[in-house]
């Protein structure tokens, strides 16, 4: 598909890779509808990305907002279902209200998204999905984050097969760590680097020129995540202490996290 022309709405859009992606997406012809908590930054950040963008107020985790956010943004051809967040620690130490939340916006705001835009796309229409590289492996201490990757990787396998036949694509999208605001005090797993924003940017964009059902930043983890999950418990143990996995999030200095962690509680 050519992006000339095309209407994105991108969910989570004022900021880190939802930002980049609709700027991407715009310097390839489209016009991008930006849907972001903060209206304000939405709007700004629309205003900077520029070629016709526009921002919108949206709340992903609300059925109605995100309904009134794709009504505002007119006839679309593509949803980036972007917004996510992320706690970090132990799961019996976690703050009630963020681990809720957290299931809330990177599981239900992906439901409703999916939900809502499908009836409003046409053959050739594309629906991406930015999840997680933990989709595929579980570190310790991001027990709640993980779930809710691996229930939004798990619904994004589902409705590709039940709208493939109308030729509507759906994308699900496996990054490493990137650096944004969600990743802050964390670092990649051993033999990997922390990726740009605007790197996951050109391969969504890519993605929607010569659509894939799973996208992997960089393309080499896919086989690593692919072979882990080929493994059995004890394998899987030996894989992730390997690559320093299981010892990633447990390190983390929450003083690095604490003003993210405490905007999750609610």
């Amino acid at each position: 598909m050519a992006l000339s022309g095309k209407l994105v709405a991108v969910t989570g859009g004022a900021r880190g890779i939802g930002r980049a992606i609709a700027a991407e997406v715009t310097a390839r012809g489209a016009r991008a509808a930006v849907g972001d908590l903060r209206g304000d930054d939405a709007l700004r950040a629309a205003e900077e990305i520029g070629g016709g963008a526009a921002g919108h107020e949206l709340d992903v985790t609300d059925r109605d907002s995100f309904e009134r956010f794709l009504d505002a943004a007119g006839r679309i051809d593509v949803l980036v279902n972007n917004a996510g967040i992320m706690t970090v620690g132990a799961l019996e130490a976690t703050n009630p209200g963020a681990a809720s939340r957290t299931i809330d916006v990177n599981l239900k705001g992906v439901l409703y998204g999916m939900q809502l835009a499908l009836p409003r796309l046409e053959r050739g229409g594309h629906i991406v999905n930015l999840i997680s590289s933990s989709a595929w492996i579980a570190p310790p201490a991001l027990a709640t984050y993980s779930a809710s990757k691996h229930a939004a990787r798990g619904l994004t396998d589902a409705v590709r097969d039940e709208v493939r036949v109308r030729g509507i694509h759906v994308t699900g999208v496996y990054p490493g760590l990137v650096q944004t605001d969600l990743a802050v005090g964390t670092k990649a797993a051993r033999g990997q680097k922390t990726l740009q924003p605007e790197e996951v940017a050109r391969a969504v964009a890519d993605a929607l020129e010569r659509p894939r059902d799973e996208l992997f930043v960089p393309r080499s983890i896919g086989v690593s995540l692919r072979l882990y999950q080929a493994l059995g418990p004890r394998a899987r143990r030996t894989f992730r202490r390997a690559l320093g996995i299981d010892a990633l999030y447990t390190g983390v200095d929450p003083e690095a996290r604490r003003a993210y962690e405490q905007a999750l509680g609610g």
